[in-house]
């Protein structure tokens, strides 16, 4: 099989004992479909605490559908999602936006405010939810994560005069400044070149460690994959073609896996 990455590359494994596992998400048969079109076929998964699962998948293979149906951003057509335990299909919208409180969703875009600079943009999701904040502990908390994503003087920038790297670091910082306990990320290194899509797979370690965060990874980028999994799962229409740890399916036989790693 052709080598992608070196052994300093590819992520160590940081997966805790499987008697000890603690899942936070729990997908049980998930059905979506958009009209005639069905996207997600009796999926499911678990996600453990403290860890990293990359989803792989082609485009079309419900990738991006199924952590929307996370959130209630998208409703579902079957199936059941458990979050620390809860149904989301069964919350009503209070208590479906106090469980996003504890979800960091990244969004392929960034989906940052074009109209707001980067300190603000920063400043918004903290009023809005750390509401009992001082004005120095939300300064406080807008230097810590602009640190942590290696942007300290990006403070009074716009979204317009940030390169894509940098646009999709401020998205990660405003993603965690609310200290999720879930992490959420949608292709975080589509369209950035391999420089930077090095660093954001890194920044997601670096999140995962610092924030002691459990992740849902969405990505078809093979080299963020090996950096950032302690799990992998395969989607293949609508459903789970396999998941296991990334060894098993570097190792893999299969031509449908043999196409992803080669």
């Amino acid at each position: 099989m052709k080598t992608i990455h070196t052994i300093d590359e590819t992520k160590t494994d940081t997966s805790v004992d499987e008697k000890s596992r603690e899942p936070v998400i729990e997908i049980n048969n998930l059905k979506k479909s958009f009209g005639t079109q069905e996207v997600l076929k009796n999926a499911s998964l678990k996600l453990f605490k403290g860890e990293n699962l990359v989803v792989l998948g082609k485009s079309g293979s419900g990738k991006s559908v199924l952590i929307k149906c996370i959130v209630g951003l998208l409703s579902v057509d079957g199936g059941t999602i458990n979050v620390f335990g809860e149904s989301v299909t069964g919350l009503n919208r209070k208590k479906l936006e106090e469980l996003r409180t504890k979800i960091g969703f990244l969004f392929q875009s960034g989906a940052l405010y074009d109209s707001m600079s980067v300190k603000e943009n920063l400043e918004f999701p903290l009023r809005r939810i750390k509401k009992n904040l001082t004005e120095n502990e939300i300064k406080e908390k807008v230097n810590e994560v602009l640190e942590n994503v290696g942007l300290p003087d990006a403070l009074d920038k716009m979204p317009s005069q940030l390169s894509g790297g940098m646009r999709k670091r401020i998205s990660l910082a405003r993603t965690i400044i609310i200290d999720p306990l879930i992490m959420l990320y949608d292709e975080p290194t589509t369209g950035l070149d391999p420089v930077t899509s090095n660093e954001i797979s890194e920044l997601i370690n670096e999140v995962q460690k610092k924030y002691k965060t459990s992740s849902i990874i969405i990505t078809h980028d093979i080299k963020c994959a090996l950096s950032t999994a302690d799990r992998v799962l395969m989607l293949m229409d609508g459903e789970v073609y396999k998941e296991g740890k990334l060894m098993d399916f570097e190792k893999s036989t299969d031509p449908v896996i043999k196409a992803f790693f080669n």
